[in-house]
């Protein structure tokens, strides 16, 4: 009895220390706005001017998928209909944004300040962020910087303050790999429910124990006109309505505010690590924790490890022990490999420009403009780098003193890729669904190869190709493994057996190519045969798996990530799985052989890590 009353009391306290004052707010998620398609600004258009008949609305917040391929011109098409409402609005971008930008994720922040918000009204705070896959395909995640960013601002809150997350996804398994970090946070305050979208429909979760509320998007779909929803927060309860464009708007669900207390999170919900266990051969020598999401695969030299983050830092980290030894800023995210030679280190940044610095010490050589964001991987061939933009240009630079030797203009989308050289030829990706050959020498055309869709989101870009004995070896988001004629541009041959993506390795020896299947297996192809033959098919338990982390192979060994942290070795020759060691549980990028068993790998969770294995 006296527990329970004591318990009244220290809820009753709690709800002494802060007042709401009632008010509704409408929220739009999922308008998918397109260039290409006037229909989602129409219905856009149509939801701001039911919103302005409104006088109850004080504000509107946009819970992401704003638009349908994050390019600028719908980005700011987006913007110029939202700005028409006549009260205030907050938006965070979605993995429409993330996933699909030419600009790196960049022109979301540039047009709307900022990709995430937090303010305060009638005495509640609301805080929304990004929770898409930065460019790689990948589950959700929300970047360490943003997750420290939301708790610095939490922590400022009057204590009791109801508090409201906007997100885009919800924060449970199988839509956001790190939820747990960020409902961690949110469990620590009054957090009333996050809000968002993604699924297109009204629907609650409960996430660690939290209400998330999924709401239905804009468009109309099969109906004739679109809507978005109303939500009225009052002294003691949430309310939610549809609100059809033009009709009544009808409730479909209410929840109580007041004090909310979590229990212990139960643990079974979250990763396991009991893997790491079961392979006591692997070691980590060292992890380096960034805080700030990391999507590159790390270039090495003897002594240091170098690579870019979503800040737009770019750093140097000893090999040894995974100090940091210096550090370079450019104006925007860095998401894309850099390559050192001859005491240089070249990479490309989302501000535009491709940099050259002093690899001992992080002077800057040289750098040069591009007209768009920089997302190509570089590579170094006899003295000139190899990096292509946004722009749709491969760009051929002397690594020397950074004199332009060829722009190829050849691409109608942007470039992502890393190149590869064979026979004095550079092959690569882009998001116009081409594969493309160019002559080394002057970056002349010499072929490009369709698989036959005209759907961008099916292109060869995010894979990094692979040749050998005559042949590219490419898979996309079609799910084909696909050998091109390195000299001709002709199909040798495809196969959706193994249904692939974006994900390829050639071996050391050139004889067999490998990839990362989208459930549980990994396979090698013989790379010498004019037809499909598997040479042999593995099954490694990783369950689905569509990171574009490529497969590298050293020693015997191949070794590749998955997006849930999970990093695996396998005999090159037989396919036998060796080790598997999970580092967190996001996005591992391509990892980096330093040679005797050791592997440097980053995760988009913002960890630089050294593997050992026996």
């Amino acid at each position: 009895m006296k527990k329970t009353l004591l318990s009244s009391l220290l809820l009753l306290l709690a709800g002494l220390l802060y007042a709401v004052e009632p008010f509704t707010f409408a929220l739009l998620t999922d308008t998918h706005i397109s260039h290409s398609n006037p229909i989602p600004l129409e219905d856009l258009n149509n939801s701001v001017a039911d919103i302005n008949k409104n006088p109850n609305v004080r504000f509107v917040v946009v819970s992401g998928d704003v638009t349908e391929s994050g390019d600028s011109l719908s980005i700011v098409a987006a913007k110029e209909a939202l700005d028409k409402l006549h009260v205030p609005y907050y938006a965070a971008s979605g993995n429409h944004e993330t996933k699909w930008s030419n600009s790196g994720c960049r022109d979301f922040a540039v047009v709307f300040g900022a990709d995430r918000f937090y303010f305060e009204y009638g005495g509640c705070a609301f805080v929304g962020f990004n929770s898409g896959p930065v460019i790689k395909m990948a589950d959700g995640h929300v970047a360490p910087q943003d997750i420290s960013w939301m708790e610095g601002k939490l922590k400022a809150l009057p204590k009791g303050t109801p508090v409201f997350a906007v997100t885009h996804y919800p924060l449970q398994t199988g839509d956001v790999d790190n939820w747990y970090q960020v409902t961690d946070v949110l469990r620590q305050y009054n957090t009333q429910c996050i809000l968002g979208g993604h699924y297109h429909t009204n629907r609650m979760f409960v996430c660690d124990g939290i209400a998330d509320i999924l709401h239905r998007s804009n468009l109309r779909d099969d109906d004739p006109i679109g809507g978005y929803s109303l939500i009225t927060v009052s002294e003691d309860s949430i309310r939610w309505q549809e609100k059809v464009i033009d009709k009544e708007p009808i409730q479909w669900l209410a929840l109580p505010l007041g004090p909310k207390t979590y229990d212990a999170p139960n643990p079974d919900l979250r990763p396991s690590l009991a893997v790491n266990d079961e392979y006591a051969n692997v070691t980590e020598a060292w992890q380096t924790p960034v805080g700030v999401g990391l999507y590159a695969k790390p270039a090495v030299d003897k002594k240091y490890a170098y690579i870019g983050d979503d800040t737009g830092t770019f750093y140097a980290f000893s090999l040894k022990n995974g100090k940091e030894v210096w550090r370079y800023k450019t104006g925007s995210r860095i998401v894309s490999s850099a390559c050192v030679a001859d005491g240089k280190v070249v990479f490309g940044s989302t501000d535009g420009y491709i940099y050259c610095l002093k690899a001992c010490s992080g002077k800057l050589l040289w750098k040069v403009q591009t007209p768009k964001a920089v997302m190509g991987c570089a590579i170094e061939h006899n003295g000139i780098v190899y990096i292509g933009g946004s722009d749709g240009c491969m760009h051929a630079i002397n690594l020397k003193d950074g004199a332009v030797v060829w722009t190829a203009a050849v691409a109608n989308d942007y470039i992502e890729s890393k190149p590869c050289i064979y026979n004095d030829k550079l092959y690569f990706g882009a998001w116009d669904c081409y594969l493309y050959a160019l002559n080394l020498a002057d970056g002349s055309l010499v072929w490009k190869w369709s698989n036959g869709r005209s759907n961008g989101k099916l292109s060869p870009a995010a894979v990094w190709p692979v040749v050998a004995h005559g042949k590219v070896f490419i898979t996309a988001p079609d799910r084909y493994f696909t050998a091109v004629d390195a000299e001709t541009g002709e199909t040798i041959w495809r196969t959706k057996e193994h249904v692939v993506r974006e994900t390829v390795g050639l071996s050391e020896d050139g004889k067999r190519v490998y990839s990362k299947c989208m459930w549980d297996y990994i396979v090698a192809m013989d790379a010498t045969t004019a037809e499909p033959v598997t040479v042999w098919n593995t099954n490694c338990g990783y369950d689905y798996d569509h990171n574009p982390a490529m497969l590298i192979e050293q020693d015997g060994v191949v070794v590749v990530g998955t997006k849930n942290g999970l990093l695996m070795g396998l005999d090159a020759l037989i396919g036998t799985i060796l080790w598997k060691h999970k580092i967190g549980n996001s996005v591992l990028n391509t990892v980096t052989p330093l040679g005797n068993g050791e592997w440097l790998v980053s995760s988009s969770e913002g960890t630089l890590t050294r593997v050992r294995t026996k």
